[in-house]
């Protein structure tokens, strides 16, 4: 049984540098700016041979109304209030101000164990900081400066008491389990396990409603929401049970238009959304019903098909909408207009707000999921090619006649298949097309973003330009001599 260590304090003392630090990566946005963390991070921490849950926060604010930051706040102090351990830090060059006393005083009543860590404070400037620190009453500070890694010897010997009497009780109540692993080809259709979970992204622009779809798939208020537009900046991944699926999902940043992101935070967030999706298996492309198929949902949408992953695309806020069957009859015509490289792909209304239509986004997720991972037996494809051909042989440019011979699938996620050809170079976009939109219908596929490659196959006679040998050589040394 592992601990939670939550990193609490101000917004600006360092919290995600050290998160950062302990996980390993530069998983949490950081910037001089306060205020960049609004979500709850989570990441596998690692001091020593200490291993942990290691929990990032948003900076704590004196506000306990509705707005942004006083929802950032009780975020936070859920945080606290789920922790093993709290590691409060302040600003050593800053020193002890009334809003770190503030908080100190909050911890003492909602933390068992809490860890006072004074950061920055490398050099001599920060002594006097690191002296006033005594003052808050929690104990002696450990001095740390979370962007150089000085002072993480003194974390770990406040961090190893605890860990052992957390590892005392994990063998008391382990219970005993027979663990398989799956040593399966990496290549065959996978089904998600708690060790490999189902990876799924949410995208869109600004205030779709991504954060309060995920809350509403979790059950729970674990993601910051509300009005306003692009509140999410870190691409937060969560590890849930989804009908009995485990599934770890990511809720990104809202994506603008590349000319309008000009603060260097914007762009950050939006290349950790990017990150998101180069890792997740089903991409969830969110529309808003009131204005859908934006030229910036089109860019979104033929990103993922671009990265090769499942799309499903969910179109948000349906509970408002008045006429749905008008409404969903003009979205399909659209979608089939605007993402023709999508053909197929599954639309899915939704009300993140009610939890409407959440058991058939489910459904298609994980049917987008079972394509994504398909794979045809050669002999199949053979045949289905031979069909192919007769149905529409291949163009013959300037005279040269293509031959197609022999058709098989390299991979999968996503299905990639390779055609065996004379003059690859010489095939028309537009036959390629015909056959990729053939093994969409014909093997049911459709969405997916399928990969076909064309391979040269050599068509000279092995034969050709070598001298001839045999019986007219023969002849000529066999002629009789001529009488003398």
């Amino acid at each position: 049984m592992s601990f939670t260590l939550a990193i609490v304090g101000r917004p600006n003392v360092g919290k995600s540098t050290l998160f950062n630090r302990l996980v390993g990566r530069r998983l949490a946005l950081v910037d001089d700016q306060p205020g960049v963390t609004r979500d709850l991070r989570e990441g596998e921490g690692k001091l020593g041979d200490i291993r942990f849950t290691v929990v990032d926060t948003a900076g704590l604010e004196d506000a306990n109304d509705d707005s942004l930051q006083g929802r950032m706040r009780r975020l936070t102090e859920r945080a606290v209030d789920m922790a093993d351990i709290c590691l409060f830090m302040i600003d050593a060059r800053a020193g002890v101000t009334p809003t770190d006393e503030m908080f100190a005083e909050i911890l003492r009543k909602r933390s068992d164990h809490v860890i006072l860590a004074a950061n920055k404070s490398e050099g001599s400037a920060a002594d006097a900081g690191v002296i006033e620190a005594y003052s808050l009453g929690l104990g002696e500070p450990v001095r740390l400066s979370a962007e150089h890694g000085e002072g993480m010897n003194d974390l770990y010997s406040q961090l190893m008491p605890i860990a052992d009497e957390y590892a005392k009780r994990a063998e008391a109540n382990a219970p005993e389990t027979d663990v398989t692993i799956d040593e399966d080809d990496d290549d065959a259709p996978r089904v998600p396990t708690a060790e490999k979970p189902l990876q799924i992204a949410v995208v869109g622009r600004p205030n779709a409603g991504k954060s309060t779809l995920i809350n509403k798939i979790l059950g729970e208020d674990r993601l910051l929401t509300g009005p306003e537009a692009g509140i999410t900046r870190d691409a937060i991944s969560l590890r849930i049970n989804w009908n009995d699926t485990p599934t770890r999902i990511f809720d990104t940043a809202g994506m603008r238009k590349k000319a309008k992101v000009q603060e260097k935070l914007e762009k950050l967030s939006v290349s950790d959304g990017l990150r998101a999706v180069k890792f997740a298996e089903v991409v969830v492309v969110l529309l808003d019903a009131a204005i859908p198929f934006e030229q910036q949902d089109l860019r979104i949408a033929d990103l993922a098909e671009r990265e090769g992953r499942a799309v499903v695309v969910a179109v948000n806020k349906w509970d408002i909408e008045d006429d749905k069957q008008e409404k969903l009859k003009e979205l399909k015509e659209e979608f089939a207009r605007l993402l023709p490289q999508l053909r197929g792909a599954p639309l899915i209304t939704v009300s993140a707000k009610t939890g409407r239509g959440l058991e058939r986004l489910y459904a298609a997720i994980m049917k987008a999921h079972e394509v994504w991972n398909r794979r045809v037996p050669t002999a199949a494809l053979n045949r289905w090619l031979t069909g192919m051909l007769e149905q529409h042989p291949p163009p013959a440019p300037q005279g040269k006649r293509i031959k197609l011979r022999y058709m098989t699938q390299a991979k999968t996620r996503p299905p990639g298949f390779v055609v065996m050809c004379s003059h690859p170079d010489k095939m028309p976009a537009s036959y390629s097309r015909y056959l990729v939109n053939g093994l969409r219908e014909d093997f049911d596929m459709p969405g997916t973003p399928i990969r076909l490659m064309l391979r040269g196959q050599s068509d000279k006679n092995p034969y050709k330009g070598k001298k001839k040998s045999g019986p007219s050589k023969l002849r000529k040394h066999l002629k009789p001599r001529a009488e003398s």
